[in-house]
């Protein structure tokens, strides 16, 4: 059985001039993934499926995680 893995991605959810709304996510230089949608969470669960297979064709990203005072 596989092991389950959540991999945190950093997002850009806008709105275009037609009314779509536009998710995007870098995985690594050269490699996003973009999605669209009539709502916001279409367009991020569009998202969603295009990582999955980025992340099938090309292994999970390095990460880093970073603590800063608030």
């Amino acid at each position: 059985m596989a092991e389950l893995r959540t991999v945190t991605v950093p997002v850009v959810v806008e709105r275009d001039e037609d009314g779509v709304w536009c998710a995007h996510a870098q995985l690594r230089p050269g490699v996003g993934g973009h999605g669209e949608g009539d709502t916001e969470e279409a367009a991020l669960d569009d998202l969603r499926e295009a990582l999955i297979g980025l992340i099938q064709e090309f292994g999970v990203p390095r990460e880093l995680s970073v603590t800063l005072a608030a």
